[in-house]
């Protein structure tokens, strides 16, 4: 009997950071390393949905090489066989099995999406793609290729789920079983946890999370920055004028999100972080304790980025995107064939 799928994939659009490592990279990893007996865990580089909004064309593959890499250092395990790491266009599948059900969704879903109307509003109209629109259902196929019953997603995707389910549960009850359908979004919290880690934000902006997006990079705190620029970035992050270090998300959002960084860089619990600082007057000093630990964290990442083994990495790569493509394509057969493209 096969094991369930756990399914994730962080975009490509830029260089990664400290808030996508934390937030989604390394609770995926911890996964892979402890519950592979249990599970099928698929990590996946979206780069088909990296292109749905405007991108450096020319350095898309240095960046996709990147996110590979960081998936070794941050201590992938290459050596269980039930973890698979793949590039989502290398498998033809997702794409031809998004064809299919765009076939079945009408453009009165599509339009209900308040990921493509956020993503959208930022961008001028001639940037606006047909892909952006068709997003959920390439990231359904990317779903149901695999028959995933669990996949982390933040709560600006989780329309992007219902809609999965959804689409599947209609081709079921049209055509049989065709599909697993993924748990429902309840469900997902409880599997990996209500909050799926801290959500860090902006440094200049605190008040919305940290994006790959930002244009300035001032707020973002970048997996590539050296130690130093990092530390600058943290000692000019806004704060407030209350002068006393509170957890407090609503009043205080700066000082609150230098304490979620200290939690998550020092493994230790936010709560035990804040008490520690708890009525502290300098926020200078708490912002030197946090640069000193981001310093500390980024050498040694970047040291162990370095040495990652490049022909280890690709072997794995290989022998993962040569499974998947075989356990997609046999998916892709069933649906062709049920709507009738196959005999």
């Amino acid at each position: 009997m096969s094991k369930p799928v756990v399914l994730t994939a962080p975009r490509i659009s830029s260089e990664l950071h400290i808030g996508n490592y934390f937030g989604a990279l390394l609770p995926m990893i911890d996964m892979a390393k402890t519950r592979s007996d249990d599970f099928q865990i698929n990590l996946f580089v979206a780069d088909l949905h990296g292109i749905t909004t405007p991108i450096d064309y020319s350095n898309v593959q240095q960046i996709l090489q990147g996110y590979l890499r960081t998936f070794a250092a941050a201590g992938m395990p290459m050596d269980k066989p039930d973890v698979y790491i793949y590039r989502q266009s290398y498998i033809p599948a997702h794409s031809e099995l998004a064809w299919i059900l765009d076939c079945f969704t009408g453009m009165g879903e599509m339009n209900r999406m308040t990921q493509f109307k956020d993503k959208s509003a930022k961008l001028k109209e001639d940037r606006i793609s047909v892909g952006l629109f068709n997003y959920p259902v390439l990231m359904a196929a990317d779903i149901l290729l695999y028959g995933a019953q669990y996949v982390p997603v933040g709560e600006d995707q989780t329309q992007h789920l219902e809609f999965t389910r959804d689409i599947a549960e209609r081709m079921n009850a049209q055509f049989g079983d065709l599909f697993i359908v993924p748990k429902p979004v309840k469900q997902q919290h409880d599997f990996f946890g209500k909050d799926q880690g801290l959500r860090i934000k902006d440094l200049v902006d605190p008040t919305k999370k940290m994006s790959k997006s930002d244009e300035t990079g001032r707020g973002v705190i970048f997996l590539s920055d050296t130690p130093s620029e990092a530390s600058k970035k943290i000692m000019s992050a806004t704060t407030d004028s209350i002068g006393s270090v509170n957890l407090d998300f609503e009043r205080q959002p700066g000082i609150s999100n230098l304490l979620q960084i200290s939690a998550l860089l020092s493994n230790e619990t936010l709560d035990s972080v804040s008490e520690k600082h708890k009525g502290q007057t300098s926020y200078g000093d708490l912002k030197k304790e946090v640069a000193l630990q981001v310093e500390e964290f980024l050498t040694e990442l970047q040291s162990k980025l370095d040495a990652v083994d490049g022909d280890a990495l690709m072997s794995k790569l290989e022998s993962s995107e040569k499974a998947m493509n075989e356990q997609a394509n046999a998916r892709l057969f069933k649906v062709q064939k049920a709507v009738g493209l196959r005999q």
